[in-house]
């Protein structure tokens, strides 16, 4: 359906890519751990997609890039693609839900002052947001067919990772974008302590990136909905209803940790309006709730939700028609987005490993064995 990226673009990435940092690709190095579904955990009546991941919605691609430096540098990059082709030839109708507007996405209010998202989303930490928008702004306008554009909305969200990461000192570099955004594909997305979730903390133990999705049965649609998580907030962590923060607690000071933020993608083939699509996006927060956060001061989160259905061509005067959803067919859409955003979280913590980082700092990973007993316990396995 779209033009896909030419050898041109990927040219123009590859040389850019000689000045990289060290980065990881998707995969992880460290042991194993277990996805929430391996250990009974499953929110809600509505099944996964193959992958369980927002790469079940057709077209979707990921890319992750995490970069580790010495003692102290642990961050990197993930990229959301809604499509292959050139967004800004072929937009889609989007929208951002503001929960807690303590943090950064570039490019948020053209997004719902148009109803539309003509970038790639890119996910990184605090202080490198406006350095990655640059990248993306130059990776965009490097696309065959963008000759002539004179304005561009990079969409680039963050989470502080600055307990970790040495984050005062930039080390995301342009390289970095680009080479996710060139490595990004359809297919598993690895979660935990990788790319932009490599130095980020939740309820205090180890956070990262996280993802679930589900698929509607053909009486509800038929429709899919993934989401994708970057998880460094705070609150009191349930899992499938259990009350774990009574009775397992982060080692040291982080136990006590409240602040942070939550950047929350989700992605539909779903034909919705971008009105619809605020109306999904704020549902998504629901799922958070769930998790146990509490919402603090410091805490950051945003949602952005994006059809793949409704596509807008920006050279068109008239656009083509699309069937779209009564309202009172939303309800199952609802339903999905909150429990694939408490499964992703789930899943950001469960696949998370521990990390040391910036002076000796350690966030530990949420210990599966202990988890396993009080699921047990609570009947939940």
């Amino acid at each position: 359906m779209f033009r896909s990226r030419s050898l041109l673009a990927l040219a123009v990435v590859g040389s850019l890519l000689l000045s990289a940092a060290s980065v990881s690709g998707q995969s992880s190095a460290t042991e194993p751990r277990p996805r929430a579904r391996e250990i009974g955990i499953h929110p809600g009546p509505y099944s996964p997609g193959p992958l369980n991941a927002i790469t079940d919605v057709a077209g979707v691609e990921v890319g992750q890039g995490k970069i580790v430096l010495g003692e102290n540098v642990r961050t990197g990059v993930t990229v959301i693609l809604p499509h292959a082709g050139n967004m800004f030839e072929n937009k889609v109708a989007a929208s951002v839900y503001v929960s807690n507007a303590f943090g950064k996405l570039v490019g948020s209010t053209q997004v719902n002052e148009l109803g539309q998202i003509e970038t790639p989303i890119v996910l990184t930490n605090t202080l490198s947001v406006w350095d990655a928008a640059a990248a993306l702004m130059d990776w965009e306008l490097a696309l065959p067919g963008n000759e002539d554009v004179r304005s561009i909305n990079p969409v680039v969200g963050e989470t502080n990772d600055g307990w970790l990461n040495d984050i005062r000192g930039r080390h995301v570099k342009a390289a970095d974008v680009l080479k996710a955004l060139a490595n990004a594909s359809g297919g598993p997305v690895a979660e935990g302590a990788v790319g932009a979730g490599e130095g980020t903390i939740a309820f205090g133990w180890k956070g990262g990136i996280g993802t679930s999705s589900r698929h509607l049965p053909a009486s509800d649609g038929g429709y899919t909905i993934g989401v994708l998580v970057q998880t460094n907030f705070g609150g009191r962590l349930a899992i499938a209803g259990v009350p774990v923060w009574r009775y397992l607690e982060p080692p040291g000071a982080m136990g006590k940790r409240a602040d942070g933020s939550c950047m929350i993608i989700v992605a539909t083939d779903a034909p919705l309006t971008s009105r619809q699509l605020h109306r999904l996006a704020r549902r998504a927060i629901f799922g958070m709730a769930r998790a146990g956060a509490t919402g603090s001061n410091g805490s950051g989160d945003f949602v952005i939700a994006f059809s793949t259905t409704d596509v807008i061509p920006a050279d068109a005067r008239m656009l083509p028609p699309i069937s779209r959803l009564n309202e009172d067919a939303l309800s199952p859409l609802f339903e999905a987005v909150i429990d694939a955003t408490e499964e992703a979280i789930d899943d950001s913590l469960l696949r998370a490993t521990t990390v040391q980082g910036r002076d000796g700092h350690v966030a530990y990973a949420l210990p599966i064995d202990r988890l396993r007993e009080l699921l047990k316990q609570y009947n939940r396995q």
